[in-house]
């Protein structure tokens, strides 16, 4: 087999070995057929398009950079977490936004139990002129709002801490 039939764009329709290509109830040709589909639905995904699908799982939490003449505001969704399960740091230029969203649902009278873990990181180059210095957050049911405003003389290197305003109960 060479290695272009293994690459689904490049198959050519009727590849099958000569010995069953008549044979279409033959379960190597039907195994061929279900090999094919999979890769070819594998390769339409979202993830290799470009669509949503890719976006939540490799950019996962949802950023929103917004520049202004006098201030760079971040906003991060984050539905389930607090500020305690997140960490902001910015240094030389990087602003890195790290976290773990922890879940457990536990029904003793059926016997069930869910339990969901995961890390994340996602870091942003600040455009030139942000003042790390003077770089505030607050989080607010489920949004972290970063604002940095921007100036000349930008130091670089400290940790960020998280506040609440305005919570809601």
């Amino acid at each position: 087999m060479a290695m272009r039939d293994l690459i689904p764009w490049r198959r050519q329709e009727n590849t099958a070995p000569a010995l069953f290509q008549n044979e279409e109830r033959s379960p190597f040709v039907q195994f061929r057929r279900e090999m094919d589909r999979l890769f070819d639905d594998f390769f339409r995904a979202p993830l290799f398009s470009g669509g949503a699908f890719g976006n939540a799982s490799l950019g996962w939490p949802s950023l929103e950079v917004k520049e202004a003449d006098d201030q760079v505001t971040i906003t991060a969704e984050l539905p389930g977490l607090n500020e305690k399960d997140v960490e902001l740091t910015v240094h030389d230029g990087v602003l890195t936004l790290r976290g773990e969203k922890k879940s457990e649902h536990q029904d003793k009278d059926r016997g069930w139990s869910e339990r969901y873990y995961g890390r994340f990181e996602r870091s942003i180059a600040l455009p030139d002129g942000a003042d790390e210095s003077k770089c505030e957050a607050d989080f607010r049911d489920g949004v972290l709002t970063v604002r940095m405003p921007k100036s000349q003389e930008a130091s670089r290197g400290r940790k960020i801490p998280i506040g609440t305003r305005g919570t809601r109960h």
